[in-house]
This record gives structure tokens, sequence and C-alpha cells, in this order.
């Protein structure tokens, strides 16, 4: 006679929590903000390059490059244009980082240059005439230091953004060497760098002709 064994039944019990409301998830802390470093935001600033030239004197260059340089196959002729041209638009960058702006009471922007005494406006007459006690005093839009150092990096950068244009480059160099070659690759973007910190470390605040009008107090 085989006795059966039973096993011993064993009840699973579903374990529920007694609360059935859901757990409130614990907010996450905010993330700390990002520090950029001045190498970082040259470096931003040095893939944007353009942005640091008057807009006029860019499309210009842009319009105007493939024609002087005859889409970079210079010749006896177009070589030297090209250069005047280059020029023209270098000297455009330098006198542009000494004009200001300013909006008077009436809500109209005068533009004009900057000096030693003050801002010597393009329009005085329209200044004038526009109504009594609109325009501020000029006086505190005399020329700076850093004007000349803005004027000098603008040089800087327009050369940067046309030793980058290959119409320019097959204009002066045609074939170049391994080094040449090698220079014109390098050096372009080590004066973009350098040239982007020093933005960044010397910030102008002028509105210039061309240049976008960014909200600030006007130079003092």
């Amino acid at each position: 006679m085989s006795v059966i064994a039973k096993r011993p039944t064993t009840t699973t019990t579903n374990i529920a929590d007694s609360n059935d409301a859901p757990e409130t998830p614990k907010p996450r802390p905010a993330p700390p903000p990002q520090q950029h470093s001045a190498l970082s935001q040259a470096l931003t600033g040095t893939a944007n390059l353009a942005n640091l030239l008057p807009t006029g004197t860019l499309l210009a260059f842009q319009l105007m490059t493939p024609m002087a340089t005859n889409n970079g196959t210079c010749d006896g002729a177009t070589g030297p244009l090209t250069i005047i041209f280059l020029s023209i638009l270098a000297a455009s960058c330098f006198l542009g980082s000494f004009t200001d702006s300013f909006r008077a009471a009436d809500g109209q922007v005068y533009y004009g240059m900057a000096t030693r005494k003050g801002m010597w406006l393009f329009d005085p007459e329209g200044a004038s005439g526009s109504g009594g006690g609109v325009v501020p005093d000029l006086g505190k839009y005399r020329v700076r230091v850093i004007d000349s150092i803005h004027a000098f990096l603008s040089v800087l950068v327009f050369l940067t953004v046309a030793m980058r244009d290959k119409n320019v480059v097959n204009c002066f160099y045609p074939k170049p060497e391994k080094g040449t070659q090698q220079v014109l690759d390098i050096v372009p973007m080590m004066i973009g760098v350098i040239c982007s910190m020093l933005f960044v470390v010397f910030p102008t605040r002028r509105h210039g002709i061309g240049y976008p009008v960014t909200p600030g107090p006007a130079p003092k």
C-alpha cells in the first residue's frame, strides 16, 4: 500500500502596498549653470568670424570677390584689382570701428564718427532740427583706446575671412606648395582664435554702421 505524501499547499498572497496612491517623485535638483571659459567662447566666435564684420563690407566681399578675381583665375589686371578691392574693404572695417549711433528722444537713430572731442554726426542739421533737447551729450561718445584695438582686430578678422575664400587663395596661390598650403590652413585659424579671444576680453559697446545694434549703455 503506497502512501502518497501530500505536499503542503502554499498560499501566495499578493503583497500590495497599503497606500494605493503612487509615490510622488522627488524633484531633481537644478543643474548648475554652465560656466563657459574664455577659450570656449573664443572657439565659438571663431566659427562665426563673419559676425564680427560690418554686414555691408561682408556682403560686398561675397558679391564682388568672384568678379574681381575672375573666379580665382587672376591675371596681370585682376591681381592688382583684387589687392585694391581687399584694401578698400579692410579700410572700411577699420573706419567702421569708429562709428557709433544713438537713439534720440524722438525715436530717430543718428549715426556719427567718434572723435577725440565727441561724436561728429553725419546729419547734424537733422539732429538739431528734430526737436529741442532730443540730442544727448555727444562728448561721452569720444574715441577711446579700445576703439583702436577693435579697428585693428576687425582688419585681422577680415583678412582671415579673405584668406579662407577659395577665389582669393586661387588668385594669389593657384598651385601652392605643401608648406604654403599648411600656412594657409593654420595661420587664418590661429588669427581667428586670437582675435575672438581678444573680442571676448575687450568687448565694444559701440553701435556702428553695419554692426548689429545691441542694447547697452553708451560709452562713458
